[in-house]
């Protein structure tokens, strides 16, 4: 399960960055609060388990379409953010992907 946690932190720390730039929120909004959770269950309802890869690379889309354009979102503007806010975790998620 350390790998489905690990992809958990690095979801949390995408929205995050993500409403807090978008949203100019200290604290998760509605919208990204709910995001987050969908996003959560997600990872932990994941058939492959620890043996996950990449979302963006898996051969099962379990998002609903709306949720998937959402992440979709969160993940191209706080990517390439990641590397200034989280640069172990952004380097972790490259060689991982």
């Amino acid at each position: 399960m350390a790998n489905i946690a690990a992809e958990m932190r690095m979801i949390e720390k995408m929205i995050s960055l993500y409403c807090r730039n978008k949203h100019e929120s200290k604290v998760l909004c509605a919208e990204c609060e709910q995001l987050k959770q969908y996003a959560l269950q997600r990872l932990y309802k994941c058939p492959f388990g620890d043996d996950k890869n990449a979302c963006s690379n898996c051969t099962v889309h379990c998002y609903k379409i709306s949720m998937r354009e959402k992440i979709r979102a969160v993940m191209r503007f706080s990517g390439p953010r990641m590397i200034l806010y989280y640069p172990i975790d952004f380097v972790k998620h490259l060689i991982k992907k």
